[in-house]
């Protein structure tokens, strides 16, 4: 490309919005970086995934990634064994497509970023997504946050319903809570440690199960009114904090705030996506948490790591 060709394209960078800067700021550093030299640096394996035995020796390389050969079970392997991205091809677009991950993009959007068909950009989104959705926060102390919201439950995507088709941005059965709302149970600390964890029904067994292993005992639970939630904190001995959605939004240190607020980002976020299948919610969820683990730190590169499930160890339980 000569001058008088480049220097018009400079002065268009102007227009640009900070989402498309750095989509180009990536596309530039693509030149540099490939995704086989992040996955043969970053991602080297240091013990076999199929027998979780450390002995390994480098075994050559096939197709722009290093072999290694496990000197117990004698298998060989390659840093994208046993993970959801083993025998996807085009790696050439990984990073491309991560950053369609991070900028939120819809299925077909991301497929003509990234030059796909909209079929393999779907693919690759649930494989991406496959480890990620099950990282989150494992153990939450000191003052803990809890709040359930809902989804609409939907069979997006499916042929054949159990029910009568709804119309297009449809509604529940019922007004409030119906049956056909999918319960997520929102679990924040004041470290911004998340857990979202859907739930069967709202009722104190289903919150038990899902806030005994998490929440520490000698944690303050800040809830809202709802019995479920007094009923679990009188069993396991932790003191319950109740704001009362009538009276005052906080009570000093004590609040739901930074649990709304999360739920909010959640909805607004998500809805870009015209209703998710609830058997994909999960994957949705664990994406909304990468991208607040991250907030707007987050580079493609990090965002292939965790779908191979290689993760800096201070972020794995967050």
């Amino acid at each position: 490309m000569n001058e008088q060709e480049f220097i018009p394209l400079l002065q268009k960078l102007n227009l640009l919005s900070p989402s498309q800067r750095q989509r180009l700021h990536h596309s530039l550093e693509s030149n540099e970086t490939s995704t086989e030299e992040i996955l043969a640096v970053k991602m080297a394996l240091h013990q076999c995934p199929h027998c979780a035995s450390t002995p390994l020796k480098p075994w050559g390389s096939s197709h722009g990634l290093p072999r290694y050969r496990c000197t117990s079970c004698f298998k060989t392997c390659n840093p994208l064994t046993k993970s959801p991205l083993a025998r996807l091809r085009k790696r050439d677009k990984w990073l491309m497509y991560a950053q369609a991950l991070i900028d939120g993009l819809s299925v077909r959007k991301a497929a003509t970023l990234c030059g796909v068909d909209k079929n393999t950009a779907f693919l690759w989104r649930h494989r991406f997504l496959a480890l990620i959705n099950t990282r989150q926060a494992l153990h939450e102390e000191g003052i803990v946050e809890a709040d359930e919201t809902f989804f609409l439950e939907s069979f997006k995507g499916q042929r054949h319903l159990p029910r009568a088709p709804r119309r297009r941005g449809g509604v529940g059965k019922t007004r409030g809570t119906s049956d056909d709302q999918i319960p997520v149970l929102v679990v924040r600390d004041r470290h911004q440690s998340t857990a979202t964890i859907i739930l069967e029904r709202v009722d104190a067994a289903h919150v038990k199960a899902a806030l005994s292993p998490l929440v520490d005992k000698d944690a303050i639970l800040c809830t809202d009114g709802a019995a479920v939630y007094k009923a679990f904190c009188q069993e396991a001995g932790i003191t319950h904090e109740i704001i009362h959605s009538k009276g005052p939004r906080a009570r000093g240190v004590f609040h739901i705030q930074n649990v709304n607020a999360f739920d909010s980002r959640l909805k607004g976020w998500i809805r870009r996506f015209h209703g998710v299948a609830t058997k994909y919610l999960r994957n949705y969820l664990g994406w909304r948490r990468m991208l607040e683990r991250y907030r707007t730190a987050i580079t493609p590169e990090d965002c292939l790591l965790e779908a191979v499930g290689r993760t800096p160890q201070q972020l794995i339980q967050t």
